[in-house]
């Protein structure tokens, strides 16, 4: 935030913690190693007070910084996973070791990628771990495998090329075997399966174009959802795609094209229209939307596309008075 961090526990929505202004200064990207006391931090916005392009780990155990990672130009995002830190910066992205014996792994160069986007997967086997980002090529995506890659090991990228211009929404699911797209256009989702790279299914968020903040799967990947700039989080369903809404004119047996025959959301619900908001799943069938302006919305949905509010609250006014 402009004014400091803020960490909320989502079910059941409470502040968990926060640091000041004076403490941090205004923040651009932070992450949460799980649920630990390890913060990574990224300075940014109109009163930074440490430098954009560094990366910093605050122990709220300790209550102190206790790492640093520097680079050349700014940190546009930053993820922390179980044994693995991953800055992204506009045209590379690093992986390191972490938090134990903390070094440079690999970097990768990327296409310009000014938003920062990085997805990874969650580490819940040992089989593989997943990094997703904007490949060199228009419209494609990067994937590598981070208990594969090193250093020293030689891969060639492995790349889905998922739309006809720069790609500006990637999710991974938690399982490590779907990849969801959207282009700067914002009309289309398109989830691949990462194994064969074929596309699996295309879910049509509208016709008009749109910025779309957030694609998240669910817990069991049966459903997805995302959030855009037109003020509606969608919900479709991925396992069984039939729930999903078709076009009228596809009922009518009308040949128009790819548009008729796209899979429109099994449910929604509206947020502050023109407001940034990300949304996830609490499970398979709640949905919760975090919104800029300060709002947290949760719904339940059914397999027959009722969608209800459950819980509304506005979350910057949650504080547990207590500055860390």
């Amino acid at each position: 935030m402009e004014n400091g961090l803020r960490i909320f526990n989502v079910e059941p929505l409470t502040e968990e913690g926060h640091l000041s202004v004076e403490a941090v200064g205004s923040i651009r990207s932070c992450s949460l190693l799980h649920r630990t006391n390890l913060i990574a931090l990224v300075a940014g916005g109109t009163m930074p007070k440490f430098a954009e392009n560094t990366i910093l780990i605050y122990d709220d155990l300790k209550k102190k910084f206790v790492l640093e990672f520097t680079f050349t130009s700014p940190v546009l995002s930053v993820r922390l996973q179980r044994d693995r830190l991953i800055a992204v910066l506009q045209n590379q992205v690093h992986v390191f070791s972490f938090p134990n014996n903390p070094r440079k792994l690999f970097s990768v160069d990327t296409r310009n990628n000014p938003q920062g986007l990085v997805a990874v997967s969650p580490l819940i086997s040992s089989e593989r771990q997943l990094l997703a980002f904007p490949g060199m090529k228009v419209g494609s995506v990067q994937l590598l495998d981070l208990l594969t890659t090193e250093a020293d090991i030689s891969s060639a990228p492995n790349c889905i090329n998922a739309h006809r211009t720069d790609i500006a929404c990637i999710a991974l699911n938690q399982q490590a075997s779907l990849l969801a797209t959207a282009s700067c256009k914002g009309t289309l989702v398109r989830v691949f399966d990462v194994y064969s790279k074929v596309q699996l299914v295309e879910l049509r968020r509208g016709s008009d174009p749109a910025t779309l903040y957030c694609i998240n799967f669910s817990p069991d990947s049966d459903f997805l959802c995302c959030s855009s700039d037109k003020g509606t989080v969608h919900i479709f369903a991925l396992k069984e795609t039939r729930l999903n809404r078709r076009s009228t004119f596809s009922k009518m047996g009308l040949s128009l094209g790819t548009y008729v025959e796209s899979q429109w959301a099994l449910a929604n619900f509206t947020v502050p229209p023109e407001c940034a908001c990300i949304c996830a799943f609490i499970n398979n069938s709640s949905v919760a939307a975090i919104c800029m302006d300060g709002t947290f919305h949760k719904y339940l949905f059914t397999s027959d596309g009722n969608c209800n509010r459950e819980a509304y609250d506005v979350f910057l006014d949650i504080c547990n008075d207590e500055d860390l």
